[in-house]
């Protein structure tokens, strides 16, 4: 079995600029939430047509103020972490949890209803494959390439030289 060949220029910069405009996404997303005090969760968990019992639950009037807290203390979280490039890994982990719970709450599987969405999905939607584009960046993190992780990194092996 030959050696995998270390990734291209090209390569890298696909792989980063990947992950900013996944986080860039995340970060929006939560900020605009946060800005906006009238955003709530509850109607989305409320409509949910999987996992009905789960996701009512998580709506419900005692569980909705906390839902909300941390669904945009983690958007906030993820994006930060992408588009600054540290501690991507568990960004990443917390960012496909989140978006499963999105698709799982509202599927495009068949014999389900889509609610509201932009345009017409069979089994895959964006949440979906924002979730894949995440077990991508987890798999080829890039923050030793252009992120805070990298100044970090140098630290530690000045640090280990000496």
């Amino acid at each position: 079995m030959s050696q995998p060949q270390p990734l291209s220029s090209a390569q890298t910069t696909a792989l980063v600029l990947l992950r900013l405009l996944v986080g860039w996404h995340f970060l929006y997303e939560g900020v605009i939430k946060l800005y906006t005090p009238s955003w709530t969760a509850k109607g989305y968990l409320l409509s949910a047509t999987y996992m009905e019992s789960l996701f009512h639950w998580l709506g419900s009037d005692s569980m909705i103020s906390i839902v909300d807290t941390l669904n945009v203390a983690t958007l906030i979280f993820v994006g930060a972490a992408l588009v600054l490039g540290f501690r991507t890994k568990l960004a990443s982990i917390l960012g496909i949890g989140l978006l499963l719970l999105y698709f799982f709450a509202h599927p495009p599987f068949p014999g389900h209803p889509q609610g509201a969405t932009e345009g017409s999905y069979w089994i895959v939607n964006k949440n979906l494959i924002e979730a894949v584009a995440l077990l991508v960046v987890y798999l080829f993190p890039t923050s030793l390439t252009f992120g805070l992780e990298r100044l970090f990194h140098k630290k530690e092996i000045q640090t280990q030289s000496h």
